[in-house]
């Protein structure tokens, strides 16, 4: 198999195009194949961790991506009878990190930003219309059919990066399990240019209202707010998607308020998955094509970024002939490893606490929140720099 001296990364989302920014600051050549048309105007993910921002601060699209988004110093966790439970700083990280704040932006900025900054790059290729419909490979390269509008071409390159999202066309070519389950609730995301901040006493811009019947969260991104409500097996999806119903889930959030303006709806399954491997020979999984999970704490495409960075640093090693491709080999056990260990954990623990009555999870936020140490462990924690820290440490 002849090799086309370049990494290829299927998936122009935020995953893939930050490997391939962060390949071609280290002068490795890419190609990127979008099975879409452009790139996605999907709202979806929207919060960028600590970290996050420290990585893309060194592709450059940190301050741009800060610009568009608004600055969340702080979260808070609330019960619909007790009120504030509890309130946490990133401050406290100050020292851990460069950005100790999130940002709340949709993530299609990110990818418009990195887009910018890629497209007069020497050694950068995005093909749209570009989507895999096999992979194969050899002991030094790796080959892809792609569908261009109905005509099937072949690219080839030393390795491939699938970074095409929950249905993976480079997963399902590679037969790979994508192991877990799907809960049996949806979550509905109301987004509505109603400023909850002006009526709600001490809310901030990330909040968290736990519930048994039916817990929510409100998370501002800059001219909306998306309220987000769990809808229950019972609930069908004609119903859920509904204007009327909708409105009667916004009306628990401020008693005697309704009528709210909304912008728009979204009704999605959840699930939490990981793929059995992230790697076979020459091929890599990152982002949603490797793991998904609910969204509560904002971690999928926070790791899925995090998955790219590890992952292109060791290929940029070894294309520079500093390490062996056996290095490549760390991807995989240190990324599935936190994403089994603290990503998954951590988000399936954060729906346990929102639809719980609140009770012992207010004991546990008092005696974290009462305990620096403690306030500084969690902080690391939600905040992901842990799982950086653990993954460095599964060698």
């Amino acid at each position: 198999m002849a090799s086309n001296d370049r990494v290829l990364i299927a998936g122009a989302g935020p995953v893939g195009l930050v490997a391939a920014a962060n390949l071609l600051r280290h002068g490795v050549p890419v190609t990127v194949l979008e099975a879409g048309p452009d790139l996605s105007e999907e709202s979806r993910a929207s919060t960028f961790h600590p970290p996050t921002l420290d990585m893309l601060d060194r592709l450059g699209a940190a301050q741009p991506l800060i610009a568009q988004g608004l600055t969340a110093p702080s979260f808070q966790y609330r019960s619909k009878q007790h009120g504030i439970l509890a309130q946490f700083d990133f401050g406290a990280l100050a020292d851990a990190t460069a950005h100790p704040y999130r940002i709340q932006c949709e993530q299609s900025k990110l990818t418009r930003i990195l887009l910018s900054l890629l497209q007069s790059k020497d050694g950068f290729d995005l093909q749209f219309d570009s989507r895999v419909m096999g992979v194969s490979q050899d002991d030094s390269s790796v080959a892809v059919a792609v569908d261009r509008r109905g005509a099937r071409t072949t690219q080839s390159g030393r390795w491939l990066i699938g970074a095409d999202g929950a249905r993976s066309d480079v997963r399902r070519s590679l037969g790979i399990e994508f192991e877990g389950f799907t809960w049996p609730e949806r979550f509905l995301v109301v987004s509505t240019p109603f400023d909850f901040r002006a009526v709600i006493p001490d809310l901030v811009a990330v909040s968290y209202v736990c519930d048994p019947q039916r817990w929510y969260f409100l998370l501002q991104i800059p001219g909306l707010c998306r309220a987000m409500f769990p809808i229950a097996a019972e609930e069908s999806d004609e119903l859920a998607v509904q204007p009327d119903f909708a409105q009667s889930l916004m009306t628990t959030v401020v008693p005697g308020m309704a009528n709210y303006e909304i912008a728009h709806l979204t009704l999605y399954k959840v699930h939490q998955r990981v793929a059995a491997s992230f790697q076979l020979g020459r091929v890599f999984l990152a982002g949603d094509a490797a793991h998904i999970n609910n969204p509560l704490g904002g971690m999928g495409m926070n790791g899925g970024i995090h998955d790219a960075i590890n992952l292109t640093e060791r290929i940029a090693e070894v294309w520079e002939g500093k390490k062996a491709e056996g290095e490549l080999l760390r991807y995989d056990r240190q990324r599935r490893g936190v994403t089994l260990e603290y990503i998954q954990t951590q988000s399936i623990k954060n729906k346990r606490n929102l639809e719980s009555d609140g009770a012992a999870f207010r004991r546990e936020l008092a005696e974290i929140a009462g305990d620096p140490r403690r306030t500084r462990d969690y902080l690391l924690r939600v905040s992901m720099i842990a799982s950086l820290r653990r993954a460095q440490e599964l060698g």
